[in-house]
């Protein structure tokens, strides 16, 4: 195949650049399509990021339902196989269980992309049910770092976070219930935004009571782009419960002005956890950095129980993971998960999670509400609070103590592990506030290191025009202006 343009000329340009060429008539939607799918079929070999590609959508940008007037005309756009259905196309959500599911109805938050202009050429790996730190079942497939393909894409938006890092597509469908849009996005070099609760619908499958620590999202290698996917794809369906808000200022114009001097508060001691002295002294580069930018930093503990939150959100995680496990079981009218079909963890979450009490979660609930007021309260004081994404190193492909395929007999032991190399990214899913992964440090190893900059409720817009002025300072050179090993400007 001929492509449209070369990979240097596509990876130069982001989605709303792509878009742009589109409505300006240079090039086609169906072109953009064919050249993503080409992107695809080089790398996946390398970095298996990609389960299916819809060859009739690349073919016609239309053949989905997308409206080719949307605001990203038709770009190529990748759905993670977990969340939002596509009508007629499978969702198997990394599972031999959910093999040849096939919903029959798009979600709402599926027909908003679609109106935006979102062309949805395949689906991406991720995790079995979005529960693990990597999408690493060689039953299924194993999502490779395009930095290092010996090393760990992490999740659990793990081929969405693969497919933007090797310059595939420039922006892709991702979740976020505990930082599966932030952690992959800072493993592998790209940019990714977990909103604010009451930002994207969560129609008609969802709980408006129960699914509050998710969110949806994007992955993207430029602020613009994920700024104009809030703007086209926030909202929600009539009915929902859970209150929606929408700034005055569309996130688009916002990111075109610097934010006045912000106080930025920095940490990475936080309860029992604390980075490595390497990710503890990238850190402190990225505050001086700040600082040069103008901005007030200062070295800040929050003044939250964190043990305490910390099982707050672990419980929260047995008992939501758990009824997953159960209402699917009750679509095949089973009484147990199948052993041969469902990752070993998530049995066991399902057994230790499942009969939860009403007080148990109602305890976790308080213990939400003592954290969400008490974050609320320092962010009456600072702007924002930096850490890094990760306290720990990208892990080896086969480090099973952070897969569902562990043996480790317990599930909350199991998850305060996960804590122990996640321990910033949970809190924002348990109060609903904002974080942003900016891909601006590097690991001992060269592998790339997300840090991170949270907001209080609704502050969305000020860390979409903090990264923006980032981005401008350092000349839209992110991870030190390196490129990964697989890249499709590397290829042939």
């Amino acid at each position: 195949m001929t492509t449209v343009m070369s990979w240097a000329e596509w990876f130069a340009r982001d989605g709303v650049g792509l878009a742009d060429m589109v409505k300006k008539g240079e090039v086609s939607a169906s072109e953009l399509a064919a050249q993503a799918a080409e992107g695809i079929r080089a790398v996946n070999p390398d970095i298996c990021g990609v389960i299916e590609i819809f060859d009739d959508a690349v073919a016609d940008a239309t053949a989905n339902g997308t409206d080719p007037q949307g605001a990203f005309a038709g770009l190529p756009f990748l759905l993670k196989d977990l969340g939002p259905t596509v009508a007629g196309r499978l969702q198997e959500q990394g599972s031999l269980y959910m093999k040849g599911n096939r919903p029959t109805a798009d979600t709402f938050l599926t027909t908003k992309m679609k109106a935006a202009g979102l062309n949805i050429i395949g689906r991406t790996t991720t995790p079995e049910f979005g529960c693990c730190s990597s999408a690493e079942n060689p039953a299924m497939y194993i999502t490779r770092n395009p930095w290092d393909t010996d090393y760990t894409s992490c999740g659990s938006s793990a081929g969405s976070s693969v497919m933007v890092g090797a310059g595939v597509v420039p922006l892709a469908h991702a979740t976020d219930g505990g930082g599966s849009i932030r952690i992959p996005a800072g493993t592998n070099g790209a940019i990714g935004l977990k909103s604010s609760r009451g930002t994207f619908s969560i129609a008609p499958t969802n709980s408006d009571f129960t699914s509050v620590v998710s969110t949806q999202g994007c992955i993207t290698r430029s602020v613009r782009d994920t700024a104009a996917f809030v703007d086209n794809c926030r909202g929600p369906a009539p009915g929902e419960f859970m209150p929606y808000w929408r700034p005055e200022t569309s996130f688009l114009e916002a990111i075109g002005c610097d934010p006045k001097p912000l106080r930025i508060a920095v940490s990475h001691e936080w309860g029992p956890y604390r980075s490595t002295s390497h990710i503890a002294a990238e850190l402190d580069r990225v505050a001086h950095f700040l600082e040069g930018l103008g901005h007030h930093v200062e070295w800040v503990v929050p003044d939250i129980d964190f043990e305490k939150a910390y099982t707050a959100q672990t419980t929260c995680y047995i008992t939501n993971f758990a009824q997953t496990v159960n209402n699917l079981l009750r679509m095949r009218s089973l009484d147990k998960p199948p052993a041969d079909l469902i990752e070993p963890m998530n049995i066991r979450i399902w057994e230790q999670g499942k009969d939860a009490t009403f007080t148990e979660r109602a305890d976790m609930q308080l213990a939400f509400n003592e954290t969400s007021r008490a974050f609320g309260a320092f962010f009456e004081n600072w702007d924002i609070i930096l850490t890094p994404v990760t306290a720990r190193e990208t892990p080896p492909i086969g480090t099973t103590e952070y897969l569902t395929l562990t043996d480790n007999p317990s599930a909350r032991d199991w998850f305060f592990n996960l804590w122990g190399y996640f321990a910033y990214t949970p809190f924002n899913n348990l109060c609903g506030t904002p974080a942003l992964s900016l891909p601006l440090a590097k690991h001992a190893n060269g592998l790339p290191l997300g840090m991170q900059v949270q907001a209080g409720l609704g502050n969305d817009g000020l860390l979409l025009q903090l990264g923006a002025q980032i981005e401008r300072a350092i000349d839209g050179k992110w991870n030190l202006g390196d490129l990964p090993k697989v890249h499709v400007t590397k290829l042939p």
